[in-house]
């Protein structure tokens, strides 16, 4: 187990003072049996909002609701948390022939928010996307298990795209990021997530915080680790839900810290919601994660 003390910080400056507005924030780390565990939590939002409460949402992401008041010019918010992770052990590939894996869907009768039936549709920004589908048809030959597929695709889209923090925003589509081969953890999740459906593999989007290491011998800067996405796909009953990350070709390990899933970016946006603007903004965000023991 290691324990992670986490600190996130999000700045934004109006170019004039904003009316009303009501902001979702889905920051917080997750409670995962087995896996995670959060020790405390604390969320300081300045100026101090008008209204606060928190929710669970149907995925189990924990949301903090805020109605800012009128008149802001900055706004800062600043999460500080202590976190326990357990690196998943390596276990034997128990997963499913990819041919049987229909089959297996079939006979699930759940229906809760973990249930592989919410994973396998297109979604409002994962459509169907023929290119990424005969790509993914392509990387997966020569697999026979779940696991296994899971894994050739997720590699297979690291060696085919470049990691690119200028190439795309928020709101670019994840056809057009695989056509750029360009774009960064967002897109590289939203790809594979949109390859692992059209295999018949059910797979979500995993919003989370990546813990990163400097170069052998240069410091660690404060700041330096990051927000960060991943996919997780339903290998069968047996297996259950494994997690892969396309953007450093890994399964996720101890340094891969949870927020929430869901069928796509929309559903674990760190930040969403209405303000109203006349003017432009400005915003940036750091995130410090920090080995405290273990």
């Amino acid at each position: 187990m290691t324990i992670y003390a986490l600190r996130l910080a999000i700045h934004y400056e109006f170019d004039r003072p904003t009316g009303a507005g009501r902001q979702l924030f889905r920051i917080l780390p997750a409670e995962v049996p087995g896996l995670q565990r959060l020790r405390h939590a604390r969320v300081m939002l300045a100026p101090a909002p008008a209204e606060r409460v928190e929710f669970t949402d149907f995925f189990g992401t924990r949301v903090i609701e805020v109605a800012m008041p009128p008149g802001l010019t900055e706004l800062d918010l600043v999460l500080e948390a202590e976190v326990d992770r357990i690196a998943p052990e390596a276990a034997l590939d128990i997963s499913p022939d990819l041919a049987d894996l229909a089959s297996h869907i079939a006979a699930c009768r759940d229906v809760g928010a973990t249930s592989p039936h919410h994973f396998l549709a297109p979604s409002r920004r994962i459509p169907p996307m023929p290119a990424v589908a005969g790509f993914a048809a392509d990387a997966v030959k020569g697999a026979d298990t779940v696991q296994q597929a899971v894994q050739a695709l997720g590699q297979a889209l690291h060696d085919a795209m470049t990691f690119d923090a200028g190439a795309t925003e928020v709101d670019t589509s994840p056809a057009h990021a695989f056509a750029l081969r360009r774009g960064v953890c967002q897109d590289f999740a939203q790809i594979m997530v949109g390859g692992l459906r059209s295999l018949g593999i059910p797979a979500a989007y995993v919003a989370g915080y990546l813990r990163t290491l400097p170069p052998p011998g240069k410091p660690r800067l404060v700041g330096a680790d990051a927000m960060h996405a991943w996919v997780r796909a339903w290998a069968g009953a047996r297996t259950g839900w494994v997690d892969y990350d396309p953007t450093n070709a890994c399964f996720a390990r101890a340094d891969h810290i949870d927020v929430g899933f869901g069928r796509d970016y929309g559903d674990v946006a760190p930040v969403t919601g209405m303000l109203r603007l006349d003017g432009s903004q400005t915003g940036s965000h750091s995130v410090d994660i920090e080995e405290t023991g273990g």
